[in-house]
């Protein structure tokens, strides 16, 4: 398979709200065994389509290289739609692959409920909770158009400000390829 460049902050595609996915084709499948290897090469735990320049409400998950996970199978999120968020908020130290080497603490709820398609087109309804939660949360706020800083308060994000511009002009150093300017 292929590994893609992952869109970084300045992209336009990242803030835009992703389209449906109207069917699951030989090509969509292509398409996310690339996101899952490109996820993979670059270390993370998520990707949306949208982080590798595709404009659909898709995102991967796999949590497998991280403790407590070790049987973890990857995850495919087609159309997805979170039906609950439970109140009881956590705060945890958050990174993203389209913000290379930034990290910040944000706010998500613990315990989730996510409606989605398989790639079989099959209806899913899945509770998730503490860190799955928070990482399918975080992925589904790529496919809405979010970011990190969309979710800290205007302190972090001012703190951010810096960083946001490196990573907008490309100047980071990383492993792993992202878009060209």
């Amino acid at each position: 398979m292929a590994i893609l460049p992952i869109t970084v902050y300045g992209d336009k595609i990242l803030r835009q709200k992703t389209k449906p996915v109207n069917s699951v084709s030989d090509e969509l499948i292509v398409k996310i065994k690339n996101m899952l290897d490109t996820m993979h090469n670059a270390k993370g735990v998520g990707l949306a389509a949208n982080q590798v320049g595709f404009n659909q409400s898709l995102f991967v998950v796999d949590l497998k290289g991280v403790e407590g996970y070790e049987k973890f199978k990857p995850m495919i999120f087609i159309n997805p739609e979170i039906v609950l968020q439970s109140d009881e908020k956590v705060v945890i130290e958050e990174g993203c692959l389209s913000l290379p080497n930034l990290r910040a603490d944000v706010e998500r709820s613990k315990n989730i409920k996510i409606r989605y398609l398989n790639t079989d087109e099959q209806l899913i309804e899945l509770e998730a909770d503490e860190f799955l939660a928070r990482v399918i949360l975080h992925e589904y706020d790529h496919l809405i158009g979010k970011l990190i800083p969309d979710r800290v308060s205007e302190e972090i994000k001012s703190q951010l400000k810096d960083e946001l511009k490196l990573i907008k002009k490309r100047k980071v150093e990383i492993d792993y390829p992202i878009t060209q300017l």
